[in-house]
């Protein structure tokens, strides 16, 4: 019977020990800050994908993608030890892009409340091209 509730409850804990484990297991100066955001941990439980964010430039960025990518082995050797349990999920690193997206769309969105202002202003000064009242009514077709 495979159990969701308990891959979900894995997949926190994996968060926890991989971050933990990454201060300790990677000795590399070149490491830069990163955040572990998400797990999800599949339901027969052998396999973990764990998701994190770097932060800093280009070249920083793709140097500490390199070194956790040589080093997944190592953290999943170390999750293993503090997991407890009999078989030790494969870690799959992800780069998560989530917050960069978001940081893109929160700028679009910032774009379109200035034009809206902008269009609300010009609304607001507009004045007709023609007469103020272009329709016909009864009382001037008579």
């Amino acid at each position: 019977m495979v159990d969701h509730a308990r891959a979900r409850r894995l997949g926190e804990r994996i968060k926890v020990l991989a971050a933990e484990a990454l201060a300790k297991v990677v000795k590399d100066p070149d490491l830069g800050f990163v955040t572990f955001t998400d797990a999800r941990v599949t339901p027969d439980l052998m396999q973990a994908r764990l998701y994190y964010t770097v932060f800093g430039s280009g070249p920083d960025k793709d140097r500490t993608i390199q070194i956790l990518e040589k080093n997944t082995g190592r953290l999943r050797g170390e999750i293993g030890k503090k997991l407890g349990i009999r078989l030790t999920p494969t870690l799959e690193l992800i780069l998560d892009e989530v917050p960069e997206n978001a940081g893109a769309l929160n700028d679009l969105l910032a774009e379109a409340k200035r034009r809206d202002e902008e269009l609300e202003k010009l609304a607001k000064t507009a004045k007709p091209a023609g007469e103020a009242d272009p329709y016909i009514h009864k009382t001037q077709a008579e």
